[in-house]
C-alpha cells in the first residue's frame, strides 16, 4: 500500500484529492496538511511513501516546504498546484529545483462519483513517484559530505565533430530538472539551435521558459509558428500545439493530432527532423512516462542522426528512454552530464 500524505490549505481541494486518491486500492492517503510546517510535522513522523504538496499556503508555502523536507527527511515530493497565478507557476519550478520528482496540475472537480482524465493522471503519476529513490539535499551553506571517488562507468563516447544542424529533445516526467541542468551547461555561442518538446501541464509552458531562463546562458523561447530557428537558442513548444522544424529551420505549430495522442507530442518533432535534417541532426530522450519518442528516435537513427537517450540511473521514470532503448533507438545512453559532454565534442 502506498501511504500519501497531501499537503492543501484549502479544505474543499483537500477532500477533493483524498477522495481521488483513496479511490484506488493501492493508495491510502494517511494524513494531511494545511501549510508547510505541518507538512514537516507529519514527514518526519509519519514518514509517507508520496508527498502531493500546494505551493501557495499560510504560514510555510509549498516550495519552503519542499526545500526542507529534501534538506531533511527527503521523499518523493508531486507538486499539484493551480497554473493561473504567475507567483505559483515560478514557485513549481523552484520547487522542481529543490527536490521535488513531478508537478501536475490540480484536478478539477467533475462530481464526486467520476475520475477523470486529470484524476487519473495523479494516481498514475503518484504510483511512479513512490518507487523514486530520492536523495538528500544539501543547504547551500552546507556542504555534501565527502564520498570516496568512483570509478566512472560511463565515459564520454570519443566522437568526431560533426555539420550538426539541429539538436531536437523530448522530455516528460523528471524532464524540467534534467534540462535545466543541460541547458544550463551549454556555453552561450552553442552554434545550432536546440528544439523541446516537454509533456507538461497546461498553463505551465511559460513559466517553464522563463524558469530555465534564468538558468541557461541560452535564449529559451517559446516557439512561435513560423520563426526561424537560430543558433544560440531553445525553442520550446507550446500548450496544445504540434511542433515541427523545416529543412529551412522554420518553425512550423500546428493543431494535428499524433499516433500517441500527445499535442505536442515528441513524435512528431522527431519525425520532422529525421525529414528535414537527416544525419545532421541530434535526438535525446529524456526521462519520462510512456514510449513518445522512442519509435521517431529509431527513425532518426535510421536516417544517420546521432541519437541517445538518458539512461536507467539517472531517469526519474525510465519509460520514454527505457522504450527508446529497447528497439534499438538510441545510439548512446547516458546521465546528462555525459549527455552535456558529448554535444560539447560534437557540435563545435
Amino acid at each position: 500500500m502506498i501511504k500519501v500524505l497531501v499537503v492543501e490549505d484549502s479544505p474543499v481541494a483537500a477532500e477533493f484529492l483524498v477522495h481521488i486518491l483513496n479511490s484506488d486500492p493501492e493508495i491510502t492517503v494517511m494524513g494531511t496538511a494545511r501549510n508547510g510546517v505541518e507538512a514537516i510535522e507529519l514527514v518526519n513522523r509519519d514518514k509517507p511513501d508520496v508527498v502531493t504538496m500546494d505551493i501557495i499556503m499560510p504560514r510555510m508555502d509549498g516550495l519552503e516546504a519542499t526545500r526542507r523536507i529534501m534538506e531533511t527527511k527527503p521523499v518523493p515530493i508531486v507538486v499539484v498546484s493551480a497554473s493561473l497565478v504567475r507567483e505559483e507557476v515560478d514557485k513549481t519550478f523552484l520547487a522542481l529545483e529543490a527536490g521535488a520528482v513531478a508537478a501536475l496540475e490540480k484536478p478539477r472537480a467533475s462530481g464526486l462519483g467520476t475520475r477523470d482524465s486529470e484524476a487519473e493522471k495523479l494516481i498514475e503519476v503518484v504510483k511512479l513517484m513512490s518507487q523514486v529513490k530520492v536523495i538528500r539535499r544539501w543547504k547551500k551553506a552546507e556542504p555534501a559530505p565527502k564520498t570516496e571517488p568512483t570509478r566512472d562507468v560511463t565515459p564520454v563516447p570519443r566522437l568526431l565533430s560533426r555539420d550538426i544542424k539541429v539538436v531536437a529533445v523530448g522530455a516528460s516526467t523528471g524532464g524540467p530538472a534534467v534540462l535545466n541542468s543541460i541547458l544550463s551547461s551549454l556555453s552561450r555561442d552553442f552554434p545550432v539551435p536546440i528544439l523541446v518538446v516537454q509533456h507538461i501541464a497546461p498553463g505551465f509552458a511559460g513559466g517553464f521558459v522563463d524558469w530555465l531562463n534564468r538558468a541557461s546562458p541560452l535564449a529559451v523561447h517559446l516557439a512561435q509558428d513560423g520563426e526561424i530557428a537560430r543558433p544560440g537558442c531553445v525553442y520550446v513548444a507550446p500548450d496544445g500545439r504540434q511542433m515541427r522544424i523545416g529543412a529551412n529551420f522554420a518553425i512550423a505549430l500546428t493543431d494535428e493530432g499524433s499516433e500517441t495522442g500527445l499535442r505536442p507530442s515528441v513524435a512528431y518533432l522527431f519525425r520532422s527532423v529525421a525529414e528535414s535534417f537527416g544525419a545532421q541532426a541530434v535526438g535525446i530522450l529524456l526521462t519520462g512516462m510512456g514510449r513518445d519518442g522512442a519509435d521517431d528516435l529509431k527513425l532518426m537513427r535510421e536516417k544517420g542522426a546521432v541519437t541517445i537517450a538518458q539512461d536507467k540511473e539517472s531517469s526519474v521514470v525510465y519509460g520514454m528512454p527505457g522504450e527508446a532503448a529497447k528497439i534499438g533507438a538510441a545510439r548512446y545512453s547516458l546521465p546528462p552530464d555525459k549527455i552535456t559532454d558529448l554535444l560539447r565534442g560534437l557540435i563545435k
